[in-house]
């Protein structure tokens, strides 16, 4: 690990489904003297196509009953003010309401799914609701699991409470690589984007969670209860270090060593003689990785100093990401056409619908999923219920869905996640560059890609330094933000070793290699057979590699150690030969 004294410093959705029974009603007729103060007969019970247009919105029958019962149904804004603030406080404050249905749950679409034309009829999971108490049995029973996930979440050095407000959003079932997603995610929009509707109180700091305490501490103390062993790959390896789990310091603004607009700010930094390129290295993971992972990755390549960029000084969507490489940092370019930064500037057909009380100027960072037709039905919904505009409470549920899942506005209230096509654009990919898989996997693959125009800035000292064009090893390559960024910096690529496990990606990379590359491309799915003595063997046939980048998501320490040696191999077969 990488002591005080070495080369820099480590400072400090589902939906509960309708019951077909008709609601119960007093069938004698109520005279003008026995109503109540709110307008409703004494005893009645409130009509049925009102209760069931908030169950459609997503609240419990017996909640949406309670709730007339308390104050009547005349004034919309108020009765969904309240469900609300029942949703939030949980049955203690709706009685034996079970609000384990309400939360919107993180749901992959089908590969194909129409967003505008869904019926919003799906069930998520098809459970039944429930009515009979069984809600906290149900939270028992899936303590077990739920625990193995958190655990695993906290052995890879996330907050315990982040990683369950995760499981929360997006499920038990979930994935591990999903719930790292939405943890980063959150964490990019300033920690909203795990938390419920009305989870938010208005202080001179802006919004803080004040709902769902009593729930927290009721997992809390049953998570103490019980045995945390197992639950998943990394439940049994031991800390990379004594600094595991605590967080990596992060520079605010998150801008690297130098903008495109930035000419005032001198940064200078001197590399260890071994580290010197070629073979030049580039190496991205996520920013908001635990401070062990990052020191791992510095002292595995010559305890260089990671560069931390958010793309968001580089186009229209935030993307927290830490670089170490050991390029020039002096005389970069931007890409050319520069990108739009905003996103009007990116999709001014958004604007005729975007609301005044939407203050977005540019989208969190891409994750590799999109919202339900259930999450998206529900916001307009709650929409459609109430005034223009709409009360700060169901405005502040918009928002923490519009930025957990980057909605946009395209039409009155109707909101819908960004085409394959506009993720394309934003991340700077020529357009269809991943047409031709499934929409589900797209997704995936962009969230999970370089964004172009970050990664194109810090390699535009290749250019003039290799005017006859380079040979590039791309260890875990994606869909090619990489090189595409080198071709569309005028790089030519002679040849291409590009080492990637997922056969869509290979076929992406291959479809747009044939269109646009004239070089050489060799593609090879599993790391692990590529040998030291295969990159010998390489670099005795094209010469040696003039650059080797690659990147991976969070911390995975089995596939960087392929990384470290691979490149170690590359450089020591460069010297022999």
């Amino acid at each position: 690990m990488v002591d005080s004294d070495d080369s820099f410093e480590w400072e400090s959705d589902g939906e509960a489904e309708p019951s077909s029974a008709p609601a119960s009603r007093n069938m004698d007729a109520a005279g003008l003297s026995t109503l109540d103060p709110n307008g409703r007969a004494n005893g009645e019970a409130p009509p049925n196509s009102l209760v069931e247009g908030y169950v459609g919105m997503g609240f419990k029958r017996e909640m949406v009953v309670k709730g007339i019962e308390e104050i009547g149904h005349n004034d919309s804004n108020a009765l969904l003010e309240l469900l609300l603030t029942y949703k939030t406080l949980g049955d203690e404050a709706a009685g034996n309401c079970s609000t384990s249905g309400l939360i919107p749950r993180s749901t992959e679409d089908d590969d194909d799914f129409d967003f505008e034309n869904w019926d919003g009829d799906d069930n998520a999971d098809g459970r039944e609701p429930n009515s009979n108490g069984s809600g906290h049995e149900d939270f028992l029973r899936e303590m077990s699991e739920k625990d193995n996930k958190i655990k695993s979440l906290v052995d890879m050095g996330f907050p315990e409470d982040e990683a369950n407000r995760a499981i929360t959003i997006c499920g038990v079932d979930a994935a591990l690589s999903v719930l790292v997603d939405s943890i980063y995610a959150a964490q990019a929009a300033g920690n909203c984007s795990y938390m419920n509707p009305s989870e938010y109180e208005v202080t001179d700091r802006g919004f803080d969670s004040f709902g769902g305490r009593k729930k927290a501490r009721l997992m809390e103390d049953s998570k103490k209860k019980m045995k945390r062993y197992g639950g998943g790959a990394q439940g049994s390896r031991p800390p990379l270090d004594g600094y595991h789990g605590e967080r990596m310091p992060l520079p605010h603004p998150m801008v690297g060593f130098n903008l495109p607009t930035d000419r005032l700010r001198s940064v200078t930094r001197s590399l260890p003689k071994q580290a010197i390129g070629p073979p030049y290295f580039y190496y991205e993971n996520m920013a908001r990785a635990p401070k062990s992972v990052w020191m791992e990755i510095s002292r595995s390549l010559y305890d260089i100093e990671p560069e931390f960029v958010d793309s968001k000084y580089f186009c229209a969507a935030a993307r927290e990401r830490g670089y170490v490489h050991n390029l020039p940092i002096e005389k970069r370019s931007p890409l050319r056409p520069l990108p739009p930064k905003t996103i009007f500037e990116a999709f001014p057909h958004y604007e005729k619908w975007w609301p005044a009380w939407d203050h977005r100027e540019q989208l969190n960072c891409f994750e590799t999923r999109v919202a339900s037709p259930n999450q998206i039905k529900q916001i307009e919904c709650a929409l459609a219920r109430t005034s223009n505009p709409p009360p700060i409470t169901v405005q502040r549920y918009v928002m923490d869905q519009c930025r957990e899942w980057n909605l946009v506005w395209v039409g009155k209230n109707k909101v819908a996640p960004l085409e394959q096509d506009e993720m394309e654009y934003l991340h700077g990919f020529p357009r269809n560059h991943t047409r031709g898989v499934a929409n589900t996997k797209r997704y995936k693959c962009l969230g999970d890609s370089f964004q172009v125009d970050t990664v194109g800035y810090h390699l535009s000292v290749l250019k003039d330094m290799f005017p006859n064009g380079v040979n590039v090893l791309s260890l875990f390559t994606g869909i090619g933000g990489g090189e595409v960024a080198l071709h569309r910096l005028g790089i030519h690529m002679k040849t291409l070793i590009s080492v990637e496990i997922n056969e869509d990606n290979r076929r992406i990379l291959k479809g747009w290699w044939d269109q646009t590359q004239t070089g050489t491309l060799i593609e090879i799915a599993d790391v692990k057979s590529l040998t030291n003595d295969r990159v010998e063997s390489f670099i005795r046939r094209f010469g040696r590699f003039d650059l080797v980048i690659g990147g991976l998501e969070g911390e995975q320490p089995a596939l960087f150690y392929h990384y470290s040696r691979i490149l170690k191999a590359a450089k020591s077969a460069t010297t022999r030969i």
